[in-house]
């Protein structure tokens, strides 16, 4: 996959506004436009400039338009200092943003039968990937969940774009009463799916692996790491990752992810450096193994 280098900008505000409980910004940000591709991020400074809040927030971007040369909208929800000064922006606030980064979302070569799975705003990425899945000619089956009606994220949208909107919330507001994981079997059954795309939490993510496992039908996930940096260098979003090789290595979310594949994220590890990872204390190379740093993905 050919890398494509992001860019920093003093990007303007051009709209904030409320979605359900969330909130969407959209900034004016031609370069992050013109090389973005679904499952990538922005990197947004919060505070001001004399802020003591020194770590960026990562964003899913959520649509790109040419609109002024090319706008950038990202969707968050309110959880702290840094979110709740986003939140309070307007028109024209300038927003220091570098983006887009991470690793996209792989596309098929060929039309198959996509099902995306989104669990509260982390949704928000399946909808640029939607659109381009759709123009590739593929199939696209939304299953989107949240605690409540009021936290699915695009609901409306699902229904306008996809073949089919399946939704559960865990109060039964909305569709199923369960979790998202509750109606994807049946969606995957349904729509006869080749391939998953999951965004959320790891536990949403590791549940929607293993459904997509029993069916034989591989699954991209990009993963909801909180990202201090997002170039790689704070090390705060590892993961165990299986290689195509088979050894396990620690690699960062936000430069060699957010996207990987299901099946090779070690989910009941997360948090820990297992004992078998590569560099981890008393690990040995396979006498065959040139503990090459290369991961297939």
């Amino acid at each position: 996959m050919r890398t494509i280098k992001p860019v920093q900008m003093r990007s303007p505000v051009l709209t904030v506004r409320r979605v359900d409980t969330y909130h969407a910004i959209t900034v004016v940000a031609p370069g992050v436009a013109e090389r973005f591709r679904a499952g990538q991020f922005v990197a947004v400074a919060v505070g001001g400039d004399t802020s003591s809040m020194l770590a960026r927030r990562a964003f899913f971007i959520h649509d790109v338009k040419p609109d002024y040369g090319g706008t950038v909208e990202f969707v968050f929800e309110v959880r702290g200092r840094g979110t709740s000064w986003l939140s309070e922006c307007r028109s024209r606030d300038l927003l220091d943003v570098t983006g887009p980064l991470g690793r996209p979302f792989p596309l098929p070569r060929d039309p198959v039968n996509c099902v995306l799975v989104g669990d509260g705003h982390g949704a928000s990425p399946l909808f640029p990937l939607a659109h381009t899945l759709r123009r590739r000619g593929c199939r696209v089956d939304f299953v989107l969940g949240a605690a409540g009606a009021q936290r699915v994220f695009g609901a409306l949208a699902a229904r306008r774009v996809g073949e089919t909107a399946t939704f559960a919330t865990r109060d039964g507001s909305l569709g199923l009463r369960g979790r998202v994981t509750d109606a994807l079997p049946q969606v995957i059954e349904d729509a006869r799916a080749d391939v998953v795309y999951g965004v959320g939490p790891l536990p949403v993510l590791r549940t929607v692996t293993a459904i997509a496992a029993k069916y034989g039908v591989p699954a991209q996930v990009a993963v909801e790491e909180r990202m201090a940096c997002g170039i790689g260098l704070c090390m705060t979003c590892v993961l165990p990752v299986v290689g195509d090789d088979g050894v396990t290595r620690m690699l960062r979310s936000c430069v060699d992810g957010p996207v990987f594949r299901g099946e090779q994220v070690r989910f009941d590890d997360v948090g820990t450096i297992p004992f078998d990872a590569l560099g981890a204390p008393g690990w040995k190379a396979r006498p065959d193994d040139s503990a090459s740093t290369e991961i297939g993905q």
